[in-house]
């Protein structure tokens, strides 16, 4: 169970689907940067049991919620208030073991949502770039980084990765069969040097288009969404 604004920014897939391309393991330390409600926090916690949990979150009421789904969830979330250019000094102190970003999408300009903390977490203030870096600077030598965008940014994330990470994995996702990717996740290991690798894609949904109102998932995204199964997309240990 999550607890959302009425109004606002809501989770869908994304975090889901952020947190099952962790590869963390028990006693790893993993942070959530711009965490929202903890979404993805929560459900990698729902996976992997022993995290030490951390979240960023800029808005205090979203923050506060995070917290509050963290405690009725009985999970050890701490989440910390701040930008994450500069995040705030406890954080600053800290190295993880993996980060986890679902940065804000649409560039400046975009038409924007009403809602000030939808809007917040829609368009981006700063560029997908910095949200990398400032990922990269929070993670130990050898930690790994996962982020979700739009296809379109793509260029630009490995541009931030670029002799800061490899062992680079992309994993393309498509609606349906034959669609176009319109999103990726992207997984990278800080100070690596291992080649680049386009996975083929995680279709979504079944058919050719959504025929019932019903839910259409496929059998490998529903053992994400459903079944918290992982994506598995690091190279082997």
């Amino acid at each position: 169970m999550l607890r959302q604004p009425r109004r606002g920014y809501r989770a869908a897939t994304d975090p889901v689907l952020l947190a099952a391309a962790c590869p963390a393991q028990a006693g790893e330390r993993v942070l959530d940067l711009g965490c929202g409600a903890g979404a993805a926090a929560l459900c990698l916690a729902a996976r992997v049991p022993g995290l030490e949990l951390h979240g960023l979150e800029i808005q205090p009421p979203y923050a506060a919620l995070a917290r509050r789904n963290a405690a009725a969830a009985g999970v050890a979330l701490t989440v910390h208030e701040g930008d994450m250019a500069h995040p705030p000094a406890d954080l600053r102190a800290m190295s993880f073991d993996h980060v986890l970003t679902n940065p804000p999408w649409f560039p400046p300009g975009a038409p924007a949502p009403e809602d000030a903390g939808r809007s917040r977490a829609h368009v981006e203030v700063a560029p997908v770039t910095e949200w990398i870096a400032a990922a990269l600077r929070r993670l130990r030598p050898g930690g790994r980084i996962a982020a979700i965008h739009r296809a379109e940014a793509l260029g630009r994330i490995l541009v931030a990765l670029d002799g800061r990470a490899g062992d680079v994995r992309i994993l393309p996702l498509a609606a349906r069969e034959g669609r176009q990717a319109r999103r990726v996740i992207v997984v990278a290991r800080k100070g690596a040097r291992g080649p680049l690798a386009l996975l083929a894609p995680l279709v979504l949904h079944e058919g050719a288009r959504h025929e019932a109102d019903r839910e259409d998932f496929s059998d490998a995204a529903r053992a994400v969404l459903r079944d918290a199964a992982p994506l598995g997309l690091g190279p082997p240990v």
